[in-house]
């Protein structure tokens, strides 16, 4: 079968995360073709790959969000008015309006975006919510804001994308808007796949944005809510990595029938086999964090808790292992941090690395996310035998505490996320108690052999894939 998985901002050229569990996921199934539309913001972003493609992987759609800035006037549009109709009703964010999208991916009805936004249908939408809404407010700011709202979206669906067996998007958002309109045009089965709430984390960061005027930031917060809501009322199953995900899923409008959960898995028998230090007591410590830096894992707070810690242990280490040009900006200012912090001595950005030649040498794993879905990095120093630090956000506190009293033990300990004065007690502690963080890995360790192994996670879509393609729409 041919599978079409849609990706936003990840694969191929972004490595660790979402990624990484993609490049786990085709490798695992060579009697199983794939091809990924891979949604990027720019061709800036899009310059190299970051992972060996493998020979199942047989072609790369490209998509680029900010090519609707080349978008030129074209044609009219040549809906009739009960279509025009179901389009301003997607427009006007309202529920159960994605039907709508295969009429907005179709040229010859829509026209082209920016002459669909110039339309007397639109027009006279625009103008009444401008006047319900904020009619106090300077209507070019309002219209620029819609604008830059609908001209991507509508940009993206009228690219050309892959007839597949099973389209699987790994986010809602952008992605979530193409599966959603290929399983309409096509009638073939959508699987999604989130591993992080998007809505959410969108709303995230507008919040603490400064390029979304304060005024309009819940029409951007919305419209982003909106992506997600039809994306779950069209996929054919919604997975979920954990039960607290599912929870959200079903409040945000998934049918429970159509929603399961798949934990992660990783490479439980070759990271488990790795040494661990036979002394654990005494001498200095190494923490370590692998992540991706960028600002959604708050780097920032864990160099707070790194300085905090080095007043107590002076002869600590800090290790952040991770790719650093998926934000440059962001890197810069946690290097800058560091030096001001004056922390850099022992503060080591190490960049990509392999990590089985760097976790042997580690004794405690940190991660200080403000959101996550089901941390891959965690299980795999789970595995390792390594105790974290987490703070309280996704599925956190159930890898490290257990799913119920019968997965007894605690493989770590979890913290408030932005709070590095309560990371900093933790890392204190457990290089107190090196009995402890011992203890704590080998709960881990069997943690992860019970429930997120690689092999239960790849039977768990192939199961899922032959389930899809015998026809199972609820």
């Amino acid at each position: 079968m041919k599978i079409c998985l849609i990706v936003e901002g990840s694969y191929p050229y972004v490595a660790g995360g979402v990624a990484g569990w993609i490049q786990m996921l085709v490798s695992a199934m060579p009697g199983h073709e794939f091809e990924i539309v891979a949604i990027s913001s720019s061709r800036q972003a899009a310059k190299e790959y970051k992972y060996p493609l493998p020979s199942n992987l047989t072609r790369i759609h490209d998509v680029f969000v900010m090519d609707w800035q080349s978008l030129s006037e074209g044609k009219g549009p040549k809906l009739t008015k009960e279509e025009a109709a179901l389009c301003l009703r997607w427009f006007s964010l309202r529920e159960a309006s994605e039907t709508a999208l295969p009429l907005m991916a179709d040229p010859s009805k829509l026209g082209s975006p920016v002459a669909f936004l110039k339309s007397e249908a639109f027009w006279n939408l625009l103008v009444d919510s401008y006047r319900a809404e904020m009619p106090d407010r300077s209507f070019n700011a309002y219209f620029w804001t819609w604008r830059s709202l609908y001209l991507p979206a509508m940009y993206l669906l009228q690219q050309k994308y892959p007839e597949a067996d099973i389209y699987h998007s790994v986010s809602t958002g952008y992605a979530g808007m193409i599966a959603s309109y290929l399983r309409l045009k096509h009638g073939k089965p959508f699987i999604l796949t989130e591993h992080g709430m998007y809505a959410r984390e969108r709303e995230e960061e507008i919040l603490r944005s400064s390029w979304v005027e304060p005024t309009f930031k819940p029409r951007w917060i919305q419209f982003f809510y909106h992506l997600s809501k039809g994306t779950y009322r069209t996929a054919d199953r919604t997975v979920a990595l954990y039960g607290g995900m599912r929870d959200i899923q079903l409040e945000l409008g998934v049918p429970a029938a159509r929603s399961l959960v798949i934990p992660n898995g990783v490479a439980y028998d070759r990271l488990s086999k790795l040494p661990r230090p036979t002394d654990t007591g005494g001498g200095g410590i190494i923490f370590g964090a692998l992540v991706r830096l960028v600002p959604i894992k708050d780097i920032k707070t864990l160099l707070y808790a790194a300085q905090l810690v080095s007043q107590k242990i002076p002869e600590m280490e800090l290790w952040i292992m991770g790719p650093t040009d998926e934000d440059p900006e962001y890197f810069e200012e946690c290097v800058t941090l560091a030096a001001q912090l004056q922390i850099s001595r022992f503060v080591t950005f190490t960049g990509s690395v392999q990590i089985a030649d760097y976790l042997p040498r580690i004794d405690v794993l940190i991660l200080s996310s403000i959101s996550e879905g089901q941390p891959l990095a965690v299980l795999e120093g789970m595995a390792a035998g390594i105790p974290w630090i987490c703070t309280d956000v996704g599925s956190c506190r159930e890898l490290l505490e257990g799913r119920d009293a019968e997965d007894d033990g605690t493989a770590g300990c979890v913290v408030p996320p932005g709070q590095p004065g309560a990371m900093a007690d933790t890392m204190i502690r457990l290089y107190k108690y090196p009995e402890e963080r011992s203890d704590m890995g080998q709960i881990g360790r069997r943690r992860v052999a019970r429930y997120y192994r690689m092999d239960q996670f790849i039977n768990a879509y192939r199961k899922l894939y032959e389930e899809a393609v015998n026809g199972w729409r609820a």
